[in-house]
């Protein structure tokens, strides 16, 4: 957008112009962030009073600055310099908030380039005023045009989206889980975090001993939590996957062990936790500044995927986004290209797969596909390239071709996008919870919360009969 300033000799009393700006959460922790201002009255997990609300008021400076947005963007716009400002603030914006930002010019003072407007802030739903007063500018003398393009955005990172899980997760009752060799901190505190939260129930397995030892060091009391002495890890991972096809717990969770060590026993034909489906990984991001969790699968387990094994990954995610409650989950299958190319395995697959899911043989959710990254998650992009789908630049499930790609996705989007990553496993009779030594407290809470939610939706599933 070009935008184009009004100079002193252009401006004349009665002239007037206004912004509309919709004042989000992500724009009230940015100013906190950038003015210093951390009054828990504008923390929207703060109860900044005492009222037993959590506020997301909207501060007087925040609203007094998109008031000088208009000065110096549209009247008189670029080149303007403040000079005096007194304003009153008669009622209070809160996050959410659709504000009108009004000036009207009074007189100008064209021997010393001095402005001065009429100052207006009002809420656009209901024209509450929320700011009143008069301000004086240093008008510009030059003319001056340019691009708001070419400033710079900000994304605000915080875990929105998990911190919606959580509270999705919360009312429902403890998951009894088996944790898997919980014999280094990282491991076992985040059992203990769970616990904490209400999210599972732990039933130890791993050395007695070495658990304990981690507990002390962490200055933790597993008093009341059941311990299975089991020091060899092969042995800890067949005692958890036979607890669970016993009933006895109702999900897994990887501690200090490998994957594999862990999944052997899960996938034995025999004594493992088989299901309809093939086991596929799916990781569920908290992207800044997106605004729904993203799923992106499979990351882990598949490394080359046939047809058919994609078929059972999508259906998985599918499940999994219904458990966490996207109604309709729109599923882009990525490829280099957005087009179908014969010498590109990935695309025809991507086509066969959008087909099925036409005809029925995927369930619950909307598939296209060949999507390239860009226009499975940018609608700008999805234009330019002339896609019309109801899941380009809007997907909420991304399948890639292969273990390379995903691991590098997923991985992208925590290290340089600053993603939070939950990981489960989905396809087995219960969930499997997968951590990452690196993963912080809140991408665990999440993990185990994914996994609650998940086993309510089977439950819910196996009860109808489906």
């Amino acid at each position: 957008m070009i935008l184009e300033n009004r100079t002193l000799e252009e401006l004349k009393p009665g002239d007037t112009a206004e912004l509309r700006r919709l004042c989000t959460v992500d724009d009230v922790l940015a100013f906190a962030n950038v003015s210093g201002n951390h009054n828990p009255m504008h923390h929207h997990a703060k109860d900044g009073d005492g009222d037993g609300q959590a506020e997301i008021v909207v501060p007087g400076s925040m609203v007094a600055a998109f008031l000088t947005a208009v000065l110096g963007t549209v009247l008189p716009g670029g080149g303007t310099l403040s000079r005096a400002l007194e304003v009153r603030f008669p009622n209070r914006a809160v996050a959410g908030d659709e504000l009108v930002s009004r000036v009207t010019v009074v007189s100008v003072d064209r021997a010393e380039g001095l402005v001065t407007l009429d100052a207006l802030v009002t809420r656009a739903a209901d024209g509450l005023v929320l700011l009143e007063g008069r301000a004086t500018v240093q008008a510009p003398r030059t003319k001056v045009a340019y691009d708001t393009r070419d400033m710079p955005g900000l994304i605000v990172q915080r875990h929105r989206h998990f911190e919606a899980l959580l509270a999705r997760a919360a009312p429902l009752p403890a998951l009894r889980t088996a944790v898997v060799c919980p014999e280094k901190p990282d491991a076992l505190n985040g059992a203990l975090l769970a616990r904490d939260h209400t999210l599972i129930e732990p039933v130890l397995l791993g050395s007695a001993a070495r658990i304990a030892a981690v507990a002390a060091e962490l200055g933790r009391d597993l008093t009341g939590i059941e311990v299975i002495d089991l020091p060899d890890p092969v042995a800890a991972a067949a005692a958890a996957v036979a607890l669970a096809r016993e009933g006895k717990v109702q999900a897994l969770m990887k501690g200090h062990l490998h994957t594999d060590e862990l999944l052997r026993p899960a996938v034995d034909r025999d004594t493992g936790l088989r299901g309809r489906r093939r086991f596929s990984h799916v990781f569920v991001m908290d992207v800044p500044g997106l605004a729904h969790p993203l799923l992106v699968t499979d990351a882990a387990i598949n490394i080359a995927p046939d047809l058919m094994t994609k078929v059972d990954i999508v259906q998985n995610a599918i499940d999994l986004a219904l458990s966490l409650g996207i109604e309709q989950p729109k599923v882009g299958v990525l490829s280099a290209v957005e087009t179908v190319n014969p010498a590109l395995p990935s695309s025809i697959d991507a086509a066969l797969l959008s087909k099925m899911a036409e005809r029925g043989q995927i369930k619950g959710g909307v598939v296209d596909g060949p999507l390239a990254m860009d226009n499975a998650v940018d609608m700008a992009a999805a234009r330019t390239k002339g896609i019309t789908s109801p899941v380009a630049g809007r997907a909420e499930v991304l399948v890639v071709p292969g273990i390379d790609a995903g691991n590098m996705l997923a991985k992208q989007l925590t290290y340089l996008s600053h993603a939070e990553a939950a990981g489960v496993v989905i396809g087995a009779r219960v969930p499997i919870i997968l951590n990452s030594r690196a993963d912080d407290d809140m991408a665990r809470l999440a993990s185990c919360a994914v996994a609650a939610l998940y086993d309510l939706w089977l439950r819910d599933q196996n009860r109808a009969g489906r």
